[in-house]
């Protein structure tokens, strides 16, 4: 879950939170056999608590839910709109929720910031009615950082989820159709009175102009992704605009990758319609169009899963290097972090391929070469803008002058 939806969701359980928690003080008082032995209900569920989880006072159940969900990056899914009650009769029934309710209570953001305490002084603390201090385990610091980066993928992984349409799951459904292109003449033309250099430059545009259609969808996906990345928000307005102009493209064929087929050249798009590798040559050119091929296969050929290629995509997108970036310091802080969860994420999925995160990070600077080609490829349609009708939000993302007319019409 991202960090905002974490703080909206804790604002909005606080007054059910109080109200769960007195009532299970009632109902633990009244079941305990020893008078003189404190009941400390369990902050998620209200059962009662073990000790000092992750943060928080929680049970046994809660404190192996988190930890299993956390190592796993397993993906819950609510079929209530994420309003489920979480009690103890009722806390298995929805993981989704008692997931949520584990953030919202403080677990993980504590766990991070204190790690792991020793009986004796946890005990003390709960007695106490205190914090434990960070001083009180010398492990803690490679706790907070293992438990930091787990963080850190599962928050990538759910952005992932929420926001590209080419997850294993979406894809799996696609249904596949060909793309209608429409190469009439252009209004105000005679038929026959065009050369034959400018109907090839008139089929370049409606080729063109049909590609950006099909892949503006995708742009606003990318943005609220690249919004959910841990450490992009903390970054100036500029450079967040920076990073995303210039690695849409980057981004975008990373995600399409599997639906890249070498077998019959085609590229299909997050809607289901494809297009053939002759449009990609009209558009652009025969070598440009083999190099995309060509990256798409070695990506696919490393068989990764969603998680994967979104912390690929969050480290492609994060990059210093990118012309006009104002903070490479705080972006590359960013970027090590992330490089950090791919390298650990690979490593406990690709036990057997020892080599992988090398091979994977070889990709990275072929895949920037490749958005650079792209980039160099406009300035052929920037200077045909009067002769273009784009999506306002494709024109914005690759710097391409539109009509007035078509602005206040949209």
């Amino acid at each position: 879950m991202a960090r905002d939806q974490v703080v909206s969701s804790t604002q909005a359980t606080l007054g059910q939170e109080q109200l769960e928690h007195e009532q299970n003080v009632v109902l633990a008082d009244s079941n305990t056999s020893s008078p003189n032995k404190t009941f400390v209900p369990c902050r998620v569920c209200g059962d009662k608590a073990s000790g000092y989880h992750y943060g928080v006072t929680s049970c046994e159940g809660c404190k192996g839910f988190f930890r299993r969900s956390i190592q796993k990056q397993i993906e819950y899914r609510c079929l209530r709109e994420g309003k489920c009650l979480v009690i103890r009769l009722n806390r298995n029934r929805c993981q989704y929720c008692r997931f949520k309710k584990c953030l919202a209570v403080g677990m993980s953001r504590d766990s991070v910031r204190y790690g792991r305490v020793p009986k004796r002084s946890r005990e003390r603390c709960e007695l106490e009615g205190r914090v434990p201090s960070s001083d009180d385990d010398q492990s803690r610091d490679m706790e907070t950082r293992q438990l930091a980066i787990y963080d850190v993928i599962l928050t990538v992984s759910q952005a992932h989820h929420a926001h590209c349409s080419f997850t294993e799951e979406k894809t799996r459904s696609l249904t596949r159709r060909p793309a209608v292109f429409d190469f009439s003449p252009p209004s105000g033309s005679a038929d026959g009175a065009t050369s034959t250099a400018e109907a090839a430059e008139h089929r370049r545009v409606v080729v063109w102009q049909t590609f950006a259609a099909m892949l503006t969808p995708s742009i606003q996906r990318v943005v609220e992704f690249a919004k959910r990345i841990p450490g992009f928000l903390e970054l100036s307005q500029d450079d967040q605009l920076i990073l995303i102009k210039a690695s849409f493209f980057d981004v975008w064929l990373a995600h399409a990758s599997r639906l890249v087929s070498p077998v019959d050249g085609t590229v299909t798009f997050s809607d289901g319609q494809y297009i053939g590798r002759q449009h990609l040559d009209i558009m652009f050119n025969s070598e440009l169009t083999t190099a995309v091929f060509g990256f798409c296969v070695g990506l696919n050929a490393l068989k990764l899963n969603d998680t994967e290629v979104a912390l690929f995509c969050s480290v492609a997108l994060m990059a210093s290097s990118r012309p006009g970036v104002t903070n490479a310091k705080l972006v590359d802080a960013h970027r090590d972090k992330l490089l950090e969860a791919l390298k650990i994420q690979l490593a406990r999925n690709h036990v057997s391929e020892q080599n992988i995160y090398n091979t994977l990070l070889l990709k990275l600077p072929e895949l920037q070469a490749l958005g650079r080609r792209h980039l160099e490829q406009l300035h052929w349609y920037r200077a045909r803008w009067r002769h273009l009708q784009l999506p306002a939000l494709f024109a914005e993302i690759f710097d391409v002058p539109r009509h007035e007319t078509e602005e206040l019409a949209q």
